[in-house]
């Protein structure tokens, strides 16, 4: 990418242009491309795990469009690729609506332009930090009807923030949700990683816009799923959720691992 947009100071490393970057996208600098490196020197297995869970989101978002869902609140959406929310969800749904949420500038510029005038697709800015700001976010609620189910994606967003942010962000956000909203979630998680390589992932991500990273176990993933009712197969590796055929099933032997699940909300 060779314009910087004003307000951006390209010489900090962002999650959103590192996840770009391992996607084989071109909407970063050289300072996410270095700590891309370095993440990839720290699990080897790094850009694998991030394109397994492109492929758990977009199997997520048929999974949720064959259930009835036809809103969509996407938070931390990052930069736009191949296979976005919205065109996953219009291709199934083509009354489905859309809202994408993200506090990057260069996101939003970006999903701006990429959605120009599409009705049923909005982008806005919030912060999953101050989840009562994007739910009482007048663009968002004339967007979508919360007394009708929402499918709310928080697609490798939680793993930055910590204990005290996270949980009672998703608690806060279910409890808005009309019964039958599907949740999703998929959260980075330490696996096989030694404590060196943990170290190392937190030194990246410490050094980026973010600030940091949290390794969650799978059971500390579990309880983000609290008062849903997850969809078998549960909360497990995003290659084993609901993989479609001649899709990798891989076998972690080492590196870092990504969990994903889908509950329903009572």
């Amino acid at each position: 990418m060779d314009k910087v947009p004003p307000g951006i100071d390209p010489s900090v490393p962002s999650p959103a242009r590192i996840y770009d970057y391992l996607l084989g996208g071109k909407e970063n600098y050289a300072a996410d491309r270095e700590a891309a490196a370095q993440l990839i020197q720290a699990a080897p297995n790094a850009q694998e795990e991030v394109r397994a869970n492109r492929r758990f989101l977009i199997r997520a978002v048929e999974y949720l469009a064959d259930q009835g869902i036809r809103q969509f609140l996407d938070i931390g959406t990052g930069l736009p690729t191949q296979e976005n929310v919205h065109e996953v969800a219009l291709r199934k749904a083509p009354d489905s609506r859309i809202v994408y949420v993200d506090n990057d500038p260069i996101v939003l510029v970006h999903a701006r332009a990429l959605l120009g005038r599409n009705p049923q697709v909005i982008v806005v800015e919030g912060d999953l930090r101050e989840p009562e700001g994007i739910l009482d976010n007048p663009e968002v609620t004339a967007h979508l009807d919360f007394s009708e189910p929402v499918g709310l994606l928080l697609v490798a967003i939680l793993h930055f923030l910590p204990d005290e942010a996270a949980y009672p962000a998703v608690a806060k956000l279910r409890d808005r949700l009309a019964p039958g909203s599907h949740l999703v979630i998929s959260h980075g998680s330490a696996g096989r990683l030694d404590d060196k390589g943990v170290a190392a992932i937190r030194r990246v991500y410490a050094r980026s816009s973010a600030g940091e990273a949290v390794a969650r176990t799978r059971e500390e993933i579990l309880r983000f799923f609290e008062g849903c009712e997850l969809v078998e197969p549960g909360v497990v590796t995003v290659d084993e959720w609901r993989p479609r055929e001649g899709e990798p099933v891989r076998t972690r032997t080492e590196g870092a691992v990504v969990y994903g699940g889908v509950g329903v909300v009572g």
